[in-house]
This record gives structure tokens, sequence and C-alpha cells, in this order.
């Protein structure tokens, strides 16, 4: 018999807020019962925290990562459904889809309006990852986030707005699936690269965006402050300045990991330019990241540091170089 029961774990984050007069602001304080829709297929609650994502760390969100992953191995779960603050909820799916290997759906998700709200969008968001997440059709498709009817891969997946109800999209894949009064449609499956070891994750890892006539002090400052990572995220294709590569030379010398992203919505990293661009950068010992966001490559590069016997190395972000229209752009060592 096919099982049926889907683990909901809550976070807490804005699906679970409601306005606090004392603290003249919002704040997550519903469990999840009160988020639940009528009719709720067998349902296993797990209340993991109750905070705002803007406080949920690396180490945090790994540990939910792992309370995930022991749910699917349960043979009596169907799939799990995470609900999350917006904030940096894509961050949390993210690390979740790193070092999950299960076939059964993983749904996170949220709201832009408070439970208090006079047009609270949770309720409707959290029936959507239900119903994907207990789905046949879901399973393979990997860790998503489900919000306004539609699923990103959580590869994939940016907020875009800040309080718009329709506040994430996927800038590579677009939806992979639609969830709504006829069913779900699934509409693609992205690749996904096997499950990472994760016996820790480090906090010393710095995300630095590149902006115009950039010097090297900023490296320079996160080596002495004593970051072991540094991800960049650089112009275009991955460009930076000519002070900026020198600035990641010397960071190489100390043992830093550099790895360098592009600041723009869609696009990949490419060794094009020199003169300080993306081929000048990886010429001074960074790695090119392909069209993974700089936030996801913190993440990945601070689980590899923590995780990973070896030296990171290019090899490491090679899923995210390859042009999955089909011209190639790996990048290998």
């Amino acid at each position: 018999m096919a099982p049926r029961t889907i683990a909901l774990v809550s976070t807490g984050g804005t699906i679970a807020s409601r306005f606090s007069a004392e603290r003249g602001g919002l704040l997550s304080m519903d469990g999840p019962e009160a988020l639940l829709p009528s009719g709720p297929p067998e349902l296993r609650v797990d209340p993991f925290c109750n905070l705002g994502s803007n406080r949920i760390d690396l180490a945090l969100s790994l540990e939910l990562a792992r309370r995930i992953a022991g749910h699917l191995a349960d043979p009596e779960v169907a799939g799990c459904v995470v609900t999350h603050g917006t904030d940096t909820m894509e961050e949390s799916a993210f690390l979740a889809s790193l070092v999950i290997g299960s076939e059964k759906p993983v749904a996170f998700t949220g709201a832009q309006f408070a439970a208090d709200s006079p047009v609270p969008d949770g309720p409707g968001n959290l029936a959507a990852a239900l119903r994907l997440a207990g789905s046949r059709k879901a399973r393979g498709l990997g860790v998503v986030v489900v919000f306004d009817g539609s699923a990103y891969a959580a590869e994939d997946v940016t907020k875009i707005d800040a309080q718009a109800r329709a506040g994430f999209a996927g800038p590579h894949f677009g939806p992979v699936a639609r969830v709504g009064r006829a069913g779900i449609r699934l509409l693609a499956r992205p690749p996904r690269p096997a499950p990472r070891p994760a016996t820790g994750i480090s906090r010393d890892v710095a995300l630095l965006p590149a902006v115009m006539g950039m010097d090297g002090r900023g490296i320079d400052a996160l080596v002495a402050a004593g970051m072991r990572g540094i991800v960049i995220e650089g112009f275009g294709c991955g460009n930076g300045t000519p002070e900026l590569a020198l600035a990641v030379a010397r960071a190489r010398e100390r043992g830093v990991t550099c790895v360098v992203t592009t600041r723009c919505l869609r696009g990949e990293t490419r060794p094009l330019y020199a003169d300080g661009g993306a081929l000048d950068l990886q010429h001074a010992g960074a790695i090119l990241a392909g069209r993974l966001q700089g936030k996801k490559a913190r993440i990945l590069l601070a689980l590899l540091l923590e995780s990973q016997p070896g030296p990171v190395t290019a090899r490491d972000f090679g899923h995210y170089c390859r042009d999955l229209a089909g011209d190639g752009g790996a990048q290998m060592d």
C-alpha cells in the first residue's frame, strides 16, 4: 500500500505571524495546527521551531534539512511540507536539496501576508504545498518552493518581490509545476545533482557583491577577519576589476577559497573577459559558479568546506556550469 502520511514541518515566519500590540509589529506566533486547510490529508505535524526566517542561520537550516530527511526515511511518509519565512526560504530549500536524495517530494511554502491579514495567502499556499507533497506526480521532482499556485526548483527559485503575493520566480527554469483546481501539471524536471555529505556547515563564508570602482580592500578585510571562503557576485558573466583579481590571488595564497557568481538574475559566469574580468578572476584562482546565485553558492561552499575531506574545486560546481540549452560550458578541472 502506498504511503499516505505527509510530514508538516513548521519553522515560523509570516505564515505563522500575527500583529503584536506589545511589540508594535508582526511576530511569529501560531503553531502549524492553526494553518491547516479543512479536510487535510493524514498529517504528521512537527513544530521544528518558531522563528522569522531572518533569524534562521546556516547551522539551524542544516538541522532542518536533516529533520526533513528523517521524515522522508519513514516508509509511511509520502512527502514533506515545510512552512518557512520568505526572507531565507530559498536558502533553506537549496540547502535541503543539496543533502536530501529521496525521491519523495519536499515542498517549502510560506506567506507574504500575516495570518491575521484581511487577505492572508498562507492557507492557499499551504493547501497547494500539501497537494503537491502528496502527489505521485511530484516524485523525483526534488525540493521545490510552492507559492501562489506555482512550484519552483530549489536550485533556481529566488524571491523577486518583497511584498507581492507572487513573490517568487525561477529565472532559469520557470515554474516546474502548477497547482490548481484542475490538479497538478508538471512543466519541467530540472536535473538533480547527487546528494552531498553534510557532517557540518561553516559559518566563515562571506558574500561580497561587486560594485562600480571596486578595489581589493573588501577581500583583504574578509581574509583578515578569518573567512575560509568568499563568494563574489561579479558583474555580467562574473567580471570584476583588476584590483579585485589581485585580491583574489592574495586570498588564495592564504588558503581562502574564492567563488565567483553573477549578480544578474539570469545567465551564468563565463571566462570571456580579461582586464579584471572573469577570465582574470579564474586565473587568480577563483572558481566560476555558473548559473548559481551568490547566496546559494555561499551555502554550497559553506557545506563543502566543512563536510568535504579534500579541497573545493571547480568540479564541485560543475552541475551549475552546464548550459542546459545545449552548448556545453561546463567548467571542470
